[in-house]
């Protein structure tokens, strides 16, 4: 799409490592200067490492090696007047905001009768909660500049029920709803909204120690393993496949597609 985001400002949370480094990298490369909000703090409850000031250091390295500029934010989604605040200091030093990624989120799988309380509220909290601060302390910046586009990450979990993972499939087709009712009320003022629903991703969430944790969780009832299968013939796919369809979102290429579900999904939630 070569330049497609040329002088246009995405912001992007999770984005120290991950698919959230990838969108960064990806959007720099077309162009965009961003603003990278990650925690860099312990999430809670994941089975993988949490995110460090160091990966997020190397994000920043990684964009500005396209010649863009990536201010980077240390901040929380589950806070939303911490994050308003950062938000605008970094809208402040870039001058506008055309994009939005929310794309923090957190998976515990685990079978339904070992989910606690504190499992389905972290979930909630990280993924619904922090995404819904995400958009209403970015939408006011892209109302008053006439415009822009909002991807909220889902998952194919937010399209097919994924079993031995009920708080995160609650949450992802929580997204997925909240990204059309979005689309509705600010399609007046210009702006878009859409969800992406990737499968299984190379990264840290979907790695080693989170594979090893579903296959735990699989052994109260194996049958249901078939449902995680991609149609496609790969385990997986890429933080940069889905960082191709988060570009065209965000990019004029799509500006007639809003409430729409994108699915990244090798076909999973299908098959």
């Amino acid at each position: 799409m070569n330049g497609s985001m040329r002088d246009k400002v995405v912001l992007v949370t999770g984005a120290a490592r991950g698919q959230g480094r990838a969108h960064v990298v990806r959007l720099a490369g077309e162009g965009a200067d961003v603003i990278a909000v990650d925690l860099c703090g312990r999430l809670p409850g994941v089975a993988y490492a949490s995110p460090v000031p160091e990966d997020l250091d190397e994000t920043v390295a990684l964009g500005t090696a396209h010649g863009r500029r990536i201010v980077p934010l240390v901040a929380d989604v589950r806070d939303l007047a911490g994050l308003r605040k950062a938000v605008d200091g970094a809208v402040e030093t870039l001058g506008r905001l055309d994009a939005v990624v929310a794309n923090a989120g957190i998976c515990i799988p685990c079978a339904w009768d070992r989910v606690t309380e504190e499992i389905f509220r972290d979930t909630m909290d990280v993924n619904v909660r922090g995404t819904w601060n995400t958009v209403m302390a970015t939408a006011p910046h892209l109302v008053a500049a006439g415009g822009g586009s909002i991807v909220l990450m889902s998952s194919s979990a937010g399209l097919k029920v994924q079993p031995f993972m009920i708080p995160y499939t609650t949450s992802k087709f929580a997204v997925r709803g909240m990204a059309k009712a979005f689309a509705a009320e600010l399609a007046r003022f210009g702006v878009r909204v859409n969800s992406v629903h990737p499968t299984g991703v190379d990264t840290a969430m979907g790695g080693r120690a989170m594979l090893a944790r579903v296959a735990e969780a699989s052994m109260a009832d194996p049958r249901l393993r078939g449902m995680l299968v991609n149609m496609q013939p790969v385990p997986g796919i890429s933080a940069e496949d889905v960082a191709e369809a988060v570009l065209f979102l965000v990019s004029d290429a799509s500006r007639h597609v809003t409430a729409h579900a994108l699915a990244v999904d090798a076909g999973v939630s299908e098959f």
